[in-house]
């Protein structure tokens, strides 16, 4: 088995609020991954004393854990149980209720000789490929499908759409959010490998347009996760007049975590 992982902040002079875990337990029979992308706060007050990357770090703590630990619970509910207890950590010290306590998207996929499991929650993304090259991306896309208005400034998608019917959502406080990720299972037999990737890595496809899911998985085999994100950055170095990343952060925090089989 390959693994590989690569984390890189979007600024140096800041926290990565990216968390990333393979797990690979000592019998030899299976393994799991956990990618989180931190949800960057605006300037503006979030109710909370503890910063996004402390989110990141218990939540992916408490999942990396019980993903490899409680095989016998679905996906959803290691989500779930993660949740719930990363809130009861801060909730005597701050406001959970707050549409900007720290949150995250997830991505998470459990492997045995039989089956892989994933969960995608909010805008990260997993890739499966198949022993014949075929690419599947798991995506979670109802940012992608709300109506530009809904997203115009942080008051507006925090009142109308984060965490909201009709939105989207996120990993915060709310353990029932995990009903909301996009799940399933396919036989072991039917994947050769499988990548998670951060939305600072997905740039790559989703606003560089340089290839498809494919193409991207294809990169990554062949020259490894450093390589994406590399291919990332020039990307985002070259775009000096933003026809790409318009109103985006010019860099993002970029998380790939590549497992083949």
């Amino acid at each position: 088995m390959r693994t590989e992982l690569v984390s890189a902040p979007g600024q140096p002079d800041r926290p990565n609020e990216d968390f990333a875990s393979i797990g690979l337990p000592a019998s030899g029979q299976g393994g799991a991954l956990v990618a989180l992308d931190g949800v960057t706060p605006p300037r503006s007050a979030t109710g909370c004393l503890h910063s996004v990357p402390w989110y990141t770090a218990r939540l992916g703590g408490a999942l990396t854990e019980m993903i490899i630990s409680l095989t016998d619970v679905p996906l959803t509910g290691i989500l779930a149980r993660a949740i719930a207890r990363t809130a009861a950590a801060h909730a005597d010290t701050c406001d959970l209720s707050h549409p900007r306590t720290p949150q995250a998207t997830v991505v998470l996929a459990r492997w045995s000789p039989e089956a892989v499991a994933y969960l995608v929650l909010s805008d990260s993304a997993l890739l499966l490929r198949a022993p014949d090259g075929t690419v599947t991306p798991v995506l979670d896309d109802r940012i992608a499908r709300l109506p530009r208005a809904s997203l115009a400034t942080d008051a507006v998608v925090d009142a109308t759409v984060r965490n909201k019917e009709g939105g989207f959502f996120t990993a915060a406080a709310d353990p029932s959010v995990a009903a909301r990720a996009v799940t399933g299972s396919v036989p072991r037999a039917q994947v050769g490998a499988l990548a998670a990737l951060t939305d600072g890595a997905t740039r790559w496809v989703e606003k560089f347009r340089e290839g498809d899911w494919a193409d991207c998985l294809a990169l990554v085999r062949k020259e490894g996760p450093g390589a994406l994100v590399d291919r990332v950055r020039t990307l985002e170095n070259a775009d000096v007049d933003r026809r790409f990343l318009g109103r985006s952060k010019t860099h993002d925090d970029a998380t790939v975590v590549y497992v083949e089989f």
